[in-house]
Formats: structure tokens, sequence, C-alpha cells
């Protein structure tokens, strides 16, 4: 088991889309990475909330 990168309410950046975030939520597992609930602001305007692993978010200059 990895520590965790990102703390609850970290503010973060999805590393594809570059929409913006916090962490709401953690999650670890035995044979996979340790994942994060975002909610994020869509490109669409929309709120949304979803699971991503470590590598798909990145920490947000604020």
């Amino acid at each position: 088991m990895d520590d965790f990168k990102f703390e609850m309410g970290d503010a973060v950046v999805l590393t594809l889309s570059k929409e913006q975030g916090d962490v709401i939520g953690r999650a670890e597992y035995l044979d996979e990475k340790n994942c994060y609930y975002v909610r994020y602001v869509a490109a669409d305007g929309r709120q949304v909330q979803c699971w991503l692993d470590e590598s798909a978010i990145e920490k947000r200059d604020q």
C-alpha cells in the first residue's frame, strides 16, 4: 500500500482535460492504485463527481 499523494480538500486539475476540482474522497485497494473522488466543473459547465486514479490528477497551483 502506498501513502496517499493528495489530501482531502486539495485543489486538483485533471491531467488531460485541465478541468479543475477538489478531492472530496479517497480509496485504497490491495491490488490497485490509490483513487480519489473529485468534484469538478466539466468543460460544458456541469458539476461532476467521479473516481479517478492518482495518475489522472495533479495538484493545482493556487
